[in-house]
């Protein structure tokens, strides 16, 4: 779609250079797309809290304990 707008020129060349586009159209639709992948997160997080998982069953948190000492180790081999 072809539409005209006037954009600041060293906004728009600063959202060039930081998403690593050549072109203005490459750079614009970037920082579009970023802007809705963004404003998801936030939506998916005011969600924080409000959901109630009851069911915490035994494989869940054999689960969550693996996951644990798996992340605990990276750490470890990290220092």
């Amino acid at each position: 779609m072809k539409t005209t707008f006037y954009i600041d020129a060293e906004i728009l060349e600063s959202v060039e250079e930081t998403v690593g586009e050549s072109t203005k159209n490459g750079a614009v639709n970037a920082a579009l797309k970023e802007y809705l992948r963004r404003k998801a997160i936030l939506e998916w997080m005011a969600t924080w809290g409000r959901i109630i998982v009851d069911d915490c069953t035994e494989q869940v948190a054999e689960a969550n304990e693996k996951r644990r000492a798996f992340l605990d180790s990276l750490w470890d081999d990290a220092r």
